[in-house]
């Protein structure tokens, strides 16, 4: 989770680093248009997946994200087939979704679209929309809000989520491990996927990708700075 660093170099530093794709936090973090643009641009060419999870769902907010070139969107708090239709509608172009139509643009590198057709139908099939599911509520609709057509995955957010369920912070309090466990399950019974984000080490993964999650996210780059930081001169400062 990409949530200050608006240089577009950090998408080449992910890269580099061995992740897998990363995400823009326009949800909390203060990120511009045109800084994220200038992020998605470089990613774009190096080929790493650049998530938005954008702030709300909204037809210029999504239609921006997209046209600077972004690999998906991450709509968080979702709670309703409602919101995700919302998602998938203003995401994918016809016959899935109602996207505005403009070629020439970042998404498509500029380049000249010889079949404006056949260059629709590839990006709906290449964009990846994924709902957060973060309350009592979306965890309750999780089936029927993955059953949407356009919907590939969704992604727990466990602090909004366990403060939902009345015990913030307690990810390891059974009550929450059953929420997760049913976003689990109805991700497996439409056929799509599910994952998590952790901010602690690696291996708080583990449980939930022996469940199935296979779409998840660990840290983001403050506190991976942080962390590698204070190593650094802790290990400095015990030199003799």
């Amino acid at each position: 989770m990409v949530t200050a660093f608006d240089n577009p170099q950090i998408a080449k530093i992910v890269k580099l680093c061995g992740f897998d794709w990363f995400v823009i936090d326009c949800e909390h973090g203060s990120f511009d248009y045109s800084k994220v643009a200038n992020v998605l641009a470089l990613a774009r060419e190096i080929r790493i997946p650049a998530i938005v999870r954008i702030p709300e769902v909204r037809r210029g907010v999504i239609l921006k994200y997209m046209e600077m070139g972004a690999a998906g969107l991450l709509l968080p708090n979702a709670e309703t087939v409602e919101q995700a239709e919302l998602l998938v509608r203003y995401a994918k172009y016809a016959p899935l979704g109602d996207r505005g139509v403009s070629l020439f643009r970042p998404h498509s590198g500029y380049e000249k679209v010889e079949n404006a057709g056949e260059y629709m139908a590839n990006t709906n099939q290449e964009t990846v929309l994924m709902v957060q599911i973060e309350s009592r509520k979306a965890v309750q609709n999780a089936g029927e809000i993955l059953a949407v057509e356009g919907i590939d995955a969704a992604f727990v957010g466990p602090s909004d989520l366990s403060q939902s369920l009345g015990i913030p912070g307690q990810l390891g309090n059974p009550e929450f491990i059953n929420a997760v466990d049913q976003v689990i399950a109805a991700a497996k019974q439409q056929g799509k996927y599910s994952g998590l984000h952790v901010m602690t080490n690696t291996e708080a993964l583990d449980p939930w990708i022996a469940k199935g999650m296979t779409l998840n996210l660990w840290s983001n780059e403050i506190l991976l700075l942080m962390q590698a930081a204070r190593e650094g001169l802790a290990r400095f400062k015990r030199t003799p």
